[in-house]
């Protein structure tokens, strides 16, 4: 089976998947989240940590599981974000103790602090990832549309950037971040996943269509932004994929760099618009 055979099949897989717990909402999907969120934290630290730099032991992982078990629970949209806010706090406060603590080289010093900033970064990364995800399904119909144009709008972005930047090609977008990314791809990109946002906004006869269209350029924009992102981030660690999970694709966060940038963009969005609790009804109104 070739490669792109691979791809393409886990593709498909992946979508019926995520469309079917996205249609049933409520504890299935938060449980989506949740599994999402422990996957990207597990590819982030194994991509950001230095194999020495282990002075924290497991207490981000245990952090992790004290949000995981409040995102389950259901707990209101101002006290995950708090949550999440301490944690974090937390993990940079206990690395920089244990900086301080120790009585070894500089270098060693460096590593633990370096550890601690990196293991913050992923555990509100992959936090804010799943939060996003979890309050704009919620459990009522404006979450399910808002879910569906976030997939849409994300989705028809990533297949349009392939197909346009391989059929034109042309400057490369961040050549010492994502050499294959060129320019032309992400304008194709950007007017696919205006294109498929207003025509699912159209589907589920949503009336603000023009406020919508700008949505979907900003979600567009973000999910590229976050696609380089994730690169950067490769790069930085010489990292190829973020992991092996996904046959043909890599790891988790390969798939939903994108995804979860555009989610928290659409999460805010909607808070603004309505609440943190229910922000989908301020896009979608029932």
């Amino acid at each position: 089976m070739s490669n792109l055979q691979l791809r393409v099949i886990s593709a498909v897989v992946l979508a019926v998947f995520t469309l079917g717990l996205t249609w049933l909402g409520g504890l299935p999907f938060r449980l989506l989240c949740a599994a999402m969120t422990i996957l990207i934290f597990y590819e982030w630290t194994r991509m950001c940590r230095p194999v020495p730099a282990t002075s924290l032991g497991f207490l981000p992982e245990a952090l992790l599981l004290v949000f995981i078990g409040a995102l389950i629970a259901g707990l209101p949209a101002p006290w995950l974000l708090l949550l999440v806010a301490v944690l974090v706090v937390v993990t940079l406060v206990a690395a920089s103790m244990r900086q301080s603590s120790m009585r070894q080289s500089s270098i060693r010093q460096s590593s633990i602090r370096q550890t601690g900033q990196w293991d913050a970064s992923g555990l509100a990364y992959a936090a804010v990832s799943g939060l996003s995800l979890a309050l704009l399904r919620d459990g009522d119909h404006p979450g399910l549309v808002a879910i569906l144009f976030l997939f849409a709008v994300v989705w028809a972005t990533d297949i349009s950037a392939y197909f346009v930047g391989r059929a034109v090609g042309g400057p490369k977008l961040a050549p010492s971040i994502s050499p294959g990314k060129t320019q032309s791809g992400a304008l194709g990109g950007a007017v696919g996943g205006v294109v498929a946002g207003l025509l699912l906004a159209a589907a589920a006869g949503a009336g603000n269509l023009a406020v919508l269209g700008a949505v979907a350029l900003v979600l567009s924009i973000v999910a590229q932004a976050g696609d380089l992102f994730e690169s950067w981030v490769k790069r930085r660690h010489d990292r190829k994929d973020s992991g092996t999970l996904i046959p043909g694709h890599g790891g988790v966060m390969d798939r939903v760099d994108g995804l979860v940038a555009a989610a928290f963009a659409l999460y805010v969005i909607g808070w603004i618009s309505a609440t943190a609790d229910h922000p989908a009804q301020g896009l979608f109104p029932a």
